[in-house]
C-alpha cells in the first residue's frame, strides 16, 4: 500500500533547529509553517502527503513522480499536493532554499472552497515544477524570507498576511508557467474533452490493493458524463488526436508502471486494481504496449 505521510510524520523526519511545536491547527484556521531547506534529506520516501508544500529548491536533484522523473539543475519552485505522490533525490553539491507547508483549511475560506484543486501546479497530470531565472529567484527568495520573518513576529493578524503572501507565490508562479489547455476556445468538443480528461485523472492513483477502477471503458465515461459514447469519442479524437480508449489505456499503463515500481503488491493485486479480471489479461495488455511483461519490468526497476 502506498503510504500517506501526515503532518506529524513530516515533522518527525524533518528536524529543524528551534522548530516550533507541531500543531495541526496552529493558525486557528488550519496549519502553516515555513522553513529553511537545510538540513535536506538525501532522499525522501515516495508517498502521498496530507498537506500542500511549495519549495524553493536551490541545488541539484531529481523529483520522482509515479513513472516519471524531472531533473532539477537550476533554481525552481516545486509544488506538492495530496493528490500527487512524489519523492526527492538530492544530487551533488549544496542544497539550499526554503519551503512552506500548509493545509487546505489554511488558505481556503468558505467563499473559495476548491480553489487549491483548480490551481494548475497542484493538479494531477500538470507541471509541478517551475524553473526560475535570476530575477524570479530574487523575488521568490525575498517573499519566502518575509514569510519566515512574519512567522516569528508578534503581529496580531500575521496569519492573514501570510495567507496573502502564499497567494502571491501561487499567482506569480502561474504567470511564469501559465496553464496550457488542449484548445483556447470553449467549443462543445473542448468542454466535453476536458471533462473526460479530468474524470480520467480522478480515478487515480490506486492507493491500496482493495481499491479498484470504477470507470474502465469509453462507455463507462460517457454514461458518467451523460453523453452518448459516439459523441464522446468524436469530441476527444477531434480535440486531442487520440481516441477515448487510447487515453484510458495510456493512463492505466502509467499507473501500472508506478505500482510495479513503488509497491510490493502481487501482479494479481495490481491487475485487479486496474480493472482486469485475470492477471493474464493484464500481462497481455502490458506486453502489447511495452514489449515486456509486468514481472520483467518489476525486476528491471528493482
Amino acid at each position: 500500500m502506498l503510504n500517506t505521510e501526515t503532518l506529524e510524520e513530516f515533522y518527525r523526519r524533518h528536524p529543524v533547529e528551534n522548530q516550533r511545536v507541531f500543531a495541526e491547527n496552529n493558525t486557528g484556521q488550519g496549519h502553516f509553517n515555513v522553513f529553511l531547506r537545510k538540513p535536506c534529506l538525501t532522499r525522501t520516501p515516495f508517498s502521498r502527503r496530507d498537506f500542500y508544500k511549495i519549495a524553493l529548491v536551490i541545488g541539484n536533484g531529481i523529483m520522482h513522480y509515479a513513472d516519471t522523473k524531472v531533473v532539477v539543475n537550476q533554481p525552481a519552485l516545486v509544488f506538492s499536493s495530496p493528490s500527487v505522490p512524489s519523492s526527492w533525490e538530492s544530487g551533488p553539491g549544496p542544497q539550499t532554499g526554503c519551503f512552506c507547508l500548509f493545509t487546505q483549511d489554511f488558505i481556503e475560506s468558505h467563499e473559495h472552497k476548491g480553489a487549491l484543486q483548480d490551481f494548475s501546479p497542484f493538479k494531477v497530470g500538470s507541471n509541478h515544477i517551475v524553473f526560475l531565472n535570476d530575477e524570479q529567484l530574487t523575488f521568490f527568495s525575498g517573499t519566502l524570507g518575509r514569510m519566515m520573518e512574519e512567522m516569528d513576529s508578534d503581529y496580531a493578524n500575521k496569519y492573514d498576511l501570510l495567507r496573502s503572501y502564499l497567494r502571491i507565490l501561487m499567482h506569480e508562479a502561474l504567470k511564469i508557467a501559465p496553464v496550457t489547455l488542449y484548445e483556447t476556445n470553449t467549443s462543445a468538443a473542448a468542454r466535453i474533452t476536458n471533462l473526460f480528461l479530468e474524470l480520467l485523472e480522478r480515478q487515480f492513483p490506486i492507493d491500496s490493493p482493495e481499491q479498484f477502477l470504477k470507470l474502465k471503458t469509453a462507455n463507462d465515461y460517457a454514461k458518467n458524463l451523460s453523453v452518448h459514447t459516439n459523441h464522446l469519442n468524436r469530441s476527444v479524437r477531434d480535440v486531442t488526436g487520440q481516441t477515448t480508449s487510447q487515453h484510458i489505456s495510456a493512463r492505466i499503463l502509467k499507473e501500472a508502471h508506478a505500482l510495479l515500481k513503488h509497491t510490493d503488491w502481487s501482479i494479481a493485486q495490481i491487475a485487479n486494481g486496474l480493472g482486469f479480471e485475470e492477471p493474464a489479461y493484464f500481462a497481455n495488455f502490458f506486453k502489447k504496449y511495452t514489449g515486456s511483461s509486468p514481472v520483467m519490468t518489476r525486476l528491471a526497476n528493482g
